[in-house]
């Protein structure tokens, strides 16, 4: 009998070019299947099950969110760390390898070290000159709070530089490559999540209308443009999100400006949104909402006028600004959601959590708020904020930089030029 010819076997080189090309045929699960053959929502059979449910679960957050906005500014930061710690949890959650961590016990409270000794930087340095506004009237709170800031980078850096020897000291062997990765990944959490929220923070205490109306377009915007994919979305959009459409966005975009341009007007209507707020008392404010936010008349042209039964139109300036950040949430923000859906194919997961039935995690729900925050900060500080030294930005930066003692000293100096004057006229 002839012996069957036996192949050499595979080298090293040849087993590892094979596992590369197998690991390039991976796919992910073909969605379109599941869904009688299209990825397209409006194709979908059981798209009307996911609204009913996605319906509810945005209603009851709905109510939650104007309960804490009844609230007040305070409460509304405490909404805002809350997500942020949620947050912060499902993005841990993504990167942790079970079998891996279970060979670190307690390498996890190193995660959580690092993000409460960033929330006790990120918050000390923004809401420094509010607690001490708070505290003012209490002499002995106040000069222990004013010590505590003194020294406030002082001991964040100490706590940190402690982070980092912990974090030293539990290295394993044959460990490194996971501690360092997950070391690595914290530190972009930590950037991306107190990026925005400390520009979201500062929008509250300018006025929570610099807060809400963003944020709403963001939460418009996504609704306009599911209903709008629901039931007219035939053109896919982007392959990172195969449910979205083009039809979709473009009706989104229009929605979103059209309600951005009328919110502003609601929302300017109520004082107490339009104020800001310079300690952490938790009481309404009443103030003066200034010309931005008051009405304006618009009188149509003629040849227009003729046609309407009305000659004009009352706006207000911050309407105009509104426009402006219809625009954003409606073509730019919704690329915060397309890197979200990036991050989440690398990964292999469909959303980041199941917190929120029908949405998925609370990161899936921030992925657009957290460009739009940015944005409604940088533009109420560059267009909208008075430009110059104006008398009030002048006290602010007096209650922010000098203490009890120096601002009494001050005000003494100040009397005793004013009486100068006086005398120096006559």
């Amino acid at each position: 009998m002839r012996q069957k010819e036996q192949s050499p076997p595979p080298s090293p080189s040849t087993r590892l070019r094979h596992r590369k090309h197998t690991k390039s045929q991976e796919v992910f699960p073909d969605v379109s299947k599941l869904n009688g053959g299209s990825n397209l929502l409006v194709d979908d059979q059981n798209k009307y099950r996911s609204m009913w449910v996605r319906t509810l679960s945005s209603l009851w957050m709905l109510g939650g969110v104007i309960l804490i906005l009844y609230l007040g500014h305070l409460y509304i930061c405490a909404m805002v760390v809350i997500i942020q710690i949620l947050m912060a949890a499902e993005l841990f959650h993504l990167r942790r390898i079970v079998h891996e961590s279970k060979r670190l016990p307690g390498f996890w409270l190193i995660n959580w070290y690092f993000f409460f000794t960033a929330m006790l930087y990120v918050y000390g340095r923004i809401l420094r000159q509010h607690l001490v506004n708070t505290v003012t009237s209490d002499k002995f709170f106040y000069k222990l709070v004013n010590s505590l800031f003194k020294y406030h980078m002082v001991i964040c850096y100490f706590l940190y530089i402690a982070g980092v020897m912990w974090f030293i000291l539990t290295l394993k062997k044959r460990m490194y490559k996971y501690q360092f990765g997950q070391y690595a990944w914290t530190h972009m959490i930590l950037i991306v999540v107190f990026t925005q929220s400390s520009f979201t923070v500062a929008n509250i205490f300018e006025g929570i209308f610099w807060f809400i109306h963003p944020a709403s377009l963001i939460a418009i915007n996504d609704v306009a443009a599911y209903f709008f994919g629901f039931f007219f979305g035939r053109t896919p959009l982007i392959k990172l999100s195969p449910k979205k459409t083009w039809e979709g966005f473009i009706g989104g975009s229009f929605a979103t400006v059209l309600f951005a341009f009328m919110l502003a007007n609601i929302l300017g209507q109520f004082r107490w949104m339009t104020c800001p707020r310079k300690d952490l008392s938790t009481g309404w404010l009443h103030c003066d909402p200034g010309p931005l936010f008051k009405l304006e008349y618009y009188p149509f042209p003629n040849n227009i006028a003729q046609l309407l039964p009305w000659k004009g139109m009352w706006i207000s300036p911050v309407q105009w600004h509104a426009l402006w950040l219809g625009l954003f949430a409606s073509i730019i923000a919704p690329f915060g959601g397309f890197f979200a859906s990036g991050l989440k194919r690398a990964f292999k997961i469909k959303d980041f959590g199941d917190s929120i039935p029908g949405h998925g995690g609370f990161t899936d729900r921030m992925d657009c708020q957290m460009v739009m925050a940015i944005f409604a900060y940088i533009y109420f500080q560059s267009f909208v904020l008075a430009p110059g030294s104006s008398v009030e930005m002048i006290l602010d930066q007096i209650e922010r930089s000098l203490s009890h003692e120096e601002q009494q000293k001050l005000y003494a100096m100040l009397g005793q030029i004013f009486q100068d004057q006086k005398y120096g006229y006559l």
